[in-house]
């Protein structure tokens, strides 16, 4: 139950503002890691702000063992050559079908994508919370 309550909040914010470094709490604007918090907050699970910090709860879960409601957590050109959590630069909640919902970059939204391509290339973890 609690996987189709964090879907279905998650699927309500498509289209809401990334800005980066977006209050924690409060729902006008996100990044990733706003997000993800704050979709797990109003469903009654409480996680840290920053995707490093949410990188480092849960149970780690194989790629080819993602389920609907795990963590994916990715590293980004700025931190690719960094050494353990210092790697993780964004994080976003698997939906089914190999998509994602999460935000990132200024002027995007809460959008869905794909992991085929790019995402998968520079996947770095899954964890699950719930």
């Amino acid at each position: 139950m609690v996987i189709k309550q964090l879907l279905s909040t998650a699927f309500h914010y498509l289209g809401t503002p990334y800005v980066y470094n977006s209050q924690p709490h409060q729902s006008k604007s996100f990044d990733c890691s706003s997000f993800i918090q704050y979709i797990f907050y109003v469903n009654g699970v409480r996680l840290p702000r920053n995707s490093r910090q949410q990188f480092l709860i849960g149970k780690a879960i194989p790629f080819h063992k993602i389920q609907k409601g795990d963590l994916l957590f990715f590293t980004t050109s700025k931190r690719r050559n960094s050494i353990g959590i210092n790697k993780i630069g964004h994080v976003g909640l698997y939906i089914g079908n190999n998509k994602m919902i999460h935000t990132y970059h200024d002027g995007k939204k809460v959008t869905i994508s794909d992991l085929r391509l790019y995402w998968k290339s520079v996947f770095v973890g899954a964890k699950r919370i719930v």
